[in-house]
């Protein structure tokens, strides 16, 4: 009898753990990559964007590169990442063009050089400074 009831409390415990993780397994399915995902900004310092066209994008490539749309500008950049979803943009260049909406631009540029963490929630990437949540960024439907 006691073999019984141990027996049932193992695979008991055993379900719970692994029921609790099941949730997580999903979500890592469900996540993009950071690498080969088009990214497009729907929300900066918690302020919703409205995107146009391919305005406000940046596609991460496998050699450390970066390129995407500002407002109205092309750019280009370098990035590095770790294990821990860290991940430093830099040296950031753009073409440059006039924009009429160079202000929203120009702190699209400031945030993606400000940004130390990164964090993935199924189609969106949520970008960070020190732990604080500057950017939201969606994926950018494949056509």
């Amino acid at each position: 009898m006691k073999r019984a009831i141990l027996f049932f409390w193992v695979i008991f415990v055993s379900a719970l753990v692994m029921g609790g993780c099941c949730d997580c397994r999903q979500r890592s399915k469900l996540e993009r990559p950071l690498v080969g995902t088009e990214w497009q900004l729907v929300q900066i310092m918690g302020k919703e964007v409205v995107a146009e066209g391919d305005s406000f994008t940046i596609l991460f490539h496998n050699n450390g590169t970066a390129t995407g749309m500002g407002a109205c500008n092309r750019l280009t950049a370098t990035y590095s990442t770790t294990s821990s979803r860290s991940l430093t943009i830099s040296n950031l260049g753009s073409t440059r063009r006039y924009c009429t909406n160079h202000e929203a631009e120009n702190a699209y540029y400031d945030m993606l050089e400000g940004v130390t963490h990164y964090e993935m929630d199924a189609d969106n990437m949520l970008l960070l400074s020190n732990g604080t949540l500057v950017a939201i960024m969606h994926a950018v439907p494949a056509e």
